[in-house]
């Protein structure tokens, strides 16, 4: 049995013509952008639909807007949303279908409404403040203070920003002469990679905390639509978070992104930023002039009262010293009566203690002479009693060798010479 066969042309061509057929009309799609990118003027996308529980897709499709579309629609819808057309935005598109037999099949853009992203936008906004709030870390930036003496300032911007160059130059030729120190951490201010190049400008400045007193976040001379990098919750959870004040100058009047919301103070642009660290010393400086100036104004007012005291105080020293001479003076007069009177009793009363004295010393003495006597008489007469020469008048003898009474025979020795007294005269013997 012969099969009927198509080519893949002819295959290709019928599924065109049922689709002109059957879906001639323009539909309204909501999708999330996954690629975008511009070639020759032509836009080229690729949509997406995502399950609800899952970020797999459940739905792809490629989408085109021709060029001469494309140049109408491309800057209402930046100037309405504030971005660009970008990877991960969710947008309302009017399609029609296309099938071409060479390409396949591909929607074919003919209008975007930019307030549906909006919406979209919004809400995300509305979500990453809401998980910051509960965080408890939405105003955390705004309770640190901007130090009196802000010199040291970290700057995170793009090295070749006309912005920054601005920022320094206005530092730099203050009308005060005031000096600053800015820092430069490079990073990236536009696209995709705001982000994580922001965050690790922010670590790096967070390891050397010490040696700053603020940081500026800037970017000068990026357009307006390429807001959306910072409004991530990452970045404003990394600001929030921050140890030291940080400043942003990243958009104009109209632009206010979560970064800023996050800060502890927004400025429209780096001059900005510039002028308020500018001001911000001028009223330290103010300050202090002031309080230079009520310090010399209150010791000038304090010198003249004191000089006034001092003026009244020597008026008076005359009349004082005259009544505490006059004072002094008979305080003397009462000291020198006092003691006078004190010595004449003292005396009285010693001279009194003398005569008592006087009049028991002789009986005293009397006394004690008699005692004396007596004790004198006992002793003659117990001398007497002991005597030698009594004792040698009875017909006893003494005898004595080397000056001492010998009592023992034994003491003696042959050839000792000895000395025997006698009532009358001595004998001297010698030992055999």
């Amino acid at each position: 049995m012969q099969k009927n066969t198509l080519t893949l042309y002819e295959l290709n061509s019928l599924v065109r013509e049922v689709l002109e057929t059957s879906m001639d009309s323009a539909y309204w799609v909501e999708a999330e952008i996954s690629e975008a990118r511009e070639v020759r003027g032509h836009c080229y996308m690729e949509l997406i639909q995502k399950d609800l529980f899952s970020p797999t897709p459940v739905a792809r499709a490629s989408a085109k807007c021709w060029k001469s579309t494309w140049m109408s629609l491309r800057p209402k819808f930046e100037r309405t949303t504030g971005q660009p057309l970008r990877a991960g935005m969710k947008v309302m598109l009017l399609v029609t279908a296309n099938f071409h037999e060479a390409f396949g099949f591909s929607w074919i853009v003919q209008d975007i409404d930019p307030t549906y992203t909006m919406g979209d936008m919004a809400r995300k906004r509305l979500e990453i403040i809401r998980q910051l709030k509960e965080q408890g870390i939405f105003d955390m930036q705004k309770e640190l203070s901007i130090p009196m003496f802000a010199q040291r300032v970290a700057v995170v911007s793009s090295e070749n920003a006309a912005g920054y160059g601005d920022f320094c130059q206005q530092l730099t030729n203050n009308d005060y002469g005031f000096k600053f120190y800015p820092k430069l951490f490079p990073a990236i201010m536009q696209g995709d990679q705001v982000e994580p190049s922001v965050i690790a400008s922010l670590n790096q400045i967070n390891r050397w905390a010490d040696h700053f007193d603020v940081v500026v976040i800037i970017r000068g001379g990026g357009a307006t639509a390429d807001m959306s990098g910072f409004d991530t919750l990452a970045l404003a959870e990394n600001v929030a978070n921050f140890p030291l004040p940080i400043i942003t100058g990243i958009g104009h009047e109209r632009d206010e992104s979560i970064l800023d919301m996050v800060s502890n103070t927004r400025v429209k642009t780096p001059t900005a930023a510039a002028a308020f660290l500018i001001d911000n010393l001028a009223g330290v400086w103010t300050h202090l002039e002031n309080c230079q100036n009520r310090v010399t104004t209150h010791v000038n007012h304090r010198m003249e009262r004191e000089h006034s005291r001092l003026d009244r105080c020597a008026e008076r020293i005359p009349m004082l010293f005259s009544m505490v001479k006059t004072r002094q003076e008979a305080r003397l007069d009462r000291l020198s009566n006092s003691i006078s009177s004190l010595i004449q009793n003292r005396l009285t009363d010693q001279l009194h203690r003398l005569q008592l004295i006087s009049s028991s010393i002789k009986p005293n003495i009397q006394r004690r002479m008699m005692n004396e006597h007596h004790r004198l008489e006992q002793l003659d007469i117990r001398l007497k009693a002991v005597d030698p020469g009594i004792l040698l008048k009875r017909g006893y003898s003494i005898t004595l060798h080397q000056g001492k009474a010998v009592r023992d025979a034994s003491q003696l020795h042959p050839g000792d010479e000895i000395e025997t007294r006698v009532e009358h005269g001595s004998i001297q013997s010698i030992v055999k």
